[in-house]
């Protein structure tokens, strides 16, 4: 059984089905995870708009789902996928090309 979080989420890792690059972390609710297994196609919860949100219908960068996996608590899912384009909304294929700086965290 899943552990979603006391908001009814779970993590949600995506990595590229081909390189093995992790390109995103969503966070995706009961019907999020429910819907991308039916459709083939990732949808996630979004917790700034408070909505279920279908990644690439707006941007058209769909991730069609490849396989699905939990990690050994339950708690975090990896989603490895086939991306039709970049998957940052920044234009960026991965979330992750920012390196961390020491001021980062101060």
């Amino acid at each position: 059984m899943l552990e979603f979080d006391e908001k009814g989420l779970i993590s949600a890792i995506v990595q590229d089905a081909t390189s093995g690059e992790v390109l995103m972390l969503g966070y995706m609710d009961r019907e999020a995870l429910r819907r991308t297994l039916s459709s083939g196609e990732v949808w996630f919860y979004s917790r700034s708009r408070g909505e279920l949100w279908h990644k690439g219908a707006t941007s058209g960068s769909f991730l069609k789902l490849r396989a699905i996996s939990k990690d050994c608590d339950s708690d975090a899912l990896l989603l490895k996928v086939e991306p039709a384009g970049p998957v940052c909304h920044t234009g960026n294929w991965s979330c992750f090309f920012q390196q961390l700086e020491k001021e980062d965290i101060d």
